[in-house]
């Protein structure tokens, strides 16, 4: 099931998430339309109605933790919600810029691979990445951000490709 923008909101409060993490969401999900509809607009095919009702239950999964096992969280939330699997998959790639299957079980997640693939799943990642909060960030200032609480390196050049690669696709 893709539900619509309301039903959505209604699962984001049926979870338990917070006034502040459904208003990041909202903000999420604006952002991610518009990047979705550049796209559009540029000849690539994309689902911007996956990428809008996806970035709304990105953060579902905080409901449960706001570590980075939110991801994990959601899309248990998600599959126990009967949602459809590809907005299932946004809600567990979206941290970061991906994880890779070798780097979960470190990180504490469950084996798999976590890394975005489909431009829907791109688009959502790479808003949250400039989404603080409410408030949208350039990109120099995630690096800076990221950078300042220790951040791995390889992390944060991860971010930055997928922000070049969704800057691209939408030009």
């Amino acid at each position: 099931m893709i539900p619509d923008k309301y039903r959505a909101l209604e699962l984001l409060e049926i979870a338990g998430c917070s006034d502040k993490v459904i208003k990041h969401c909202l903000t999420v999900a604006e952002y991610s339309r518009e990047c979705a509809k550049k796209v559009e607009k540029n000849g690539h095919p994309i689902d911007v109605e996956l990428v809008f009702i996806g970035a709304l239950l990105h953060d579902i999964g905080r409901s449960i933790t706001h570590d980075i096992n939110h991801a994990v969280e959601g899309a248990c939330l998600g599959r126990e919600y009967g949602l459809n699997p590809s907005i299932i998959r946004i809600i567990e790639t979206h941290i970061g810029a991906g994880i890779a299957e070798t780097e979960a079980r470190s990180q504490g997640l469950p084996q798999r691979n976590y890394f975005p693939s489909t431009i829907e799943e791109k688009i959502v990642a790479h808003a949250d990445n400039l989404v603080d909060d409410i408030r949208i960030i350039s990109i120099s200032e995630k690096v800076d951000k990221l950078r300042e609480k220790g951040m791995r390196e390889n992390i944060v050049e991860r971010i930055v490709e997928l922000y070049f690669y969704v800057d691209e696709m939408m030009r």
